[in-house]
């Protein structure tokens, strides 16, 4: 299967509600459409989650962010554009996303993805992805689809094919909160 059929294919369970287990520019990452509550809602369930862990979601530019975000301050660009490594900033005032991904203080976080297949499948389907690592709460997080438990597999609606005999072991990216202004704290280095 090609990477533009699993991009069809997978596009057409998100729109209807549905959650996949897919690539991404770190580890495998169980998704659904960030804008859709029971969706989001689902995936905490399959997680055995508490839903006051928060989950990250993915872009694919950077010009997107403003729609997601009230004020992405300068610092934000600055911090993307330094990093040559995957990294998920948390922004305050989060907005016109699935109320239960923002968290208590109301901010989000988002990784800019630059994954070819999770770009043009946002592109696609023209809503951000949720990204929350293939496994259950507790669990480690598996970087390899061959370490993804079955269990998981058989739980979610959609299995993207691409990339799934990949042996590279990627990491979980790094993760910076925003404080305000030029303040940033590093949660994951």
């Amino acid at each position: 299967m090609s990477m533009q059929d699993d991009i069809v294919n997978a596009a057409g369970i998100l729109k209807s509600g549905g959650i996949i287990l897919y690539p991404t520019d770190t580890i495998w990452g169980i998704g659904c459409d960030a804008t859709n509550n029971i969706a989001v809602q689902r995936i905490y369930q399959l997680k055995n989650r508490e839903d006051n862990k928060s989950m990250l979601i993915l872009l694919d530019s950077e010009d997107k962010l403003s729609y997601y975000v009230r004020h992405v301050p300068e610092i934000a660009y600055q911090l993307l554009n330094a990093s040559d490594t995957p990294l998920t900033l948390i922004y305050p005032g989060a907005r016109r996303l699935a109320p239960s991904l923002i968290a208590e203080d109301g901010s989000i976080g988002i990784r800019i993805t630059s994954d070819p297949f999770c770009r043009e499948l946002i592109k696609y389907t023209g809503f951000p992805l949720v990204s929350s690592s293939a496994n259950f709460s507790g669990q480690p997080s598996p970087s390899v689809f061959r370490e993804i438990s079955s269990e998981i597999k058989t739980k979610v609606d959609f299995v993207v094919q691409w990339r799934q005999n990949d042996t590279k072991k990627n990491t979980p990216s790094s993760i910076i909160k925003l404080e305000g202004g030029r303040l940033f704290r590093i949660l994951r280095a």
